[in-house]
Order: C-alpha cells, then structure tokens, then sequence
C-alpha cells in the first residue's frame, strides 16, 4: 500500500522536478513551474496524511523519505531563482572576478561540458575596422594655405569623432564580454547543481529502498 500509493507518485515527482532542469530559465518562468510542483506534492502529502503510520517516538523512516523530497523541491526552487536573477541582471554587474573566472569557466566549465567561448576573433576585427578610420592622413597637395589649414582642422576634429567612436566601441564590447561571461556562470553552475541534485537523488533513493 505504501510503495503504490506514497512511494511512486512520490518518486514521479521528484523525477518532474529532476527533468526541469532542463527548462532553459532564460527564456522559460521554471521557477512558476517548481512552486506549483511544490504546491502540488503538499497537497498530496495532506491527501496522503492518514495513510502514514503513527509511531510513538520513533519517527518511521517514510516520512523521513517524504521530507527530503520536499527538502530538494525546495532547494531547486532555490537554485531556480539565483540563476534567473544572475541571468537576468548580468548586464548590471561589474566585470566577473579572476577567481571565478578561473574556477568556473575555466575548470569546472570543461567537466560540466560547458567551454567558455572565444570571441577574440570578432573583437579583433570590430577593432580593425574602427582603427582603419583613425589611419586618416591629410592630403598632400591643396590649393591656398587657406584651404590647407581648414583641411587640417577638419582631420583634427574628424580623429577626435573617430577616437571617441573607438572609446565608445571598446566600452561596449568591454560590457559585452562581462555579461556574456556572468550569463555563462550561471549556465555553468545550473548544469553543476542538476549533476549534484542527480547524484544526491540516486544516494537517497538506494539508501532509503535499502532500509524499507
């Protein structure tokens, strides 16, 4: 009776809850989905609540079963709602630290199978093409010194414009790389807890079906 009415349904859900990691959260509200999951097995754990033995001071080893559920529901809510929000504000923060940048995107990113990507080719040459604009010369020959010295006032004030353009460029990708490294943190730490939740998940499973 236990195994078919508790254990079961009990076991569909974390198995729901485990294959909703796989929701991509920038695009999809998977926390919503975990909170009505939630609310769903408290539901049936109130349902549920006669069939559950009544002991006197021993607490029976189901409903220790039944608490970790709930307990990993709730840790992956958790979870789901760092990651968003560290997706959803990388454009705010500041560059990302030298320790989690080794870490995280360089040492558990490849165990993770999640390699951090290369963009030095396109940096390169967005700053070709803005540096061939500065590689402006005055001509060589004009007709009066007239025309000579508003012709070097004019190129004067046209490297200032395009200095300023490759400052403002470099501003840009700078903000870039910090948000597409803060957005590749959080896909490196969501992949690494849904590793954790599974391997935390199979050691409870075994541990409990080997005391039932």
């Amino acid at each position: 009776m236990y195994v078919v009415n508790l254990l079961i349904p009990s076991c569909f859900l974390i198995t729901v809850d485990l294959f909703s990691f796989l929701l991509p959260p920038q695009s999809v509200d998977r926390s919503s989905f975990k909170m009505t999951l939630i609310l769903g097995y408290t539901v049936f754990l109130l349902i549920m609540n006669d069939l559950l033995p009544v002991t006197g001071n021993a607490i029976p080893l189901i409903n220790v079963f039944f608490s970790l559920c709930l307990a990993l529901m709730v840790a992956s809510l958790l979870e789901t709602i760092v990651i968003t929000n560290l997706l959803s504000g990388a454009a705010d923060f500041g560059p990302v630290p030298n320790w989690i940048r080794v870490l995280l995107l360089q040492i558990l990113g490849p165990l993770v199978c999640l390699r951090q990507k290369n963009k030095k080719s396109k940096h390169f040459e967005m700053k070709t093409q803005v540096g061939k604009n500065e590689n402006i010369k005055a001509p060589t020959e004009v007709g009066s010194p007239v025309d000579e010295g508003k012709a070097v006032q004019e190129l004067r004030s046209l490297g200032k414009d395009v200095q300023s353009i490759r400052l403002l460029v470099e501003k840009q990708l700078k903000q870039n790389d910090s948000e597409e490294e803060w957005i590749q943190v959080g896909f490196i730490i969501d992949r690494l807890l849904f590793g954790l939740y599974i391997l935390f998940i199979t050691v409870k499973l075994s541990w409990n079906y080997s005391h039932l």
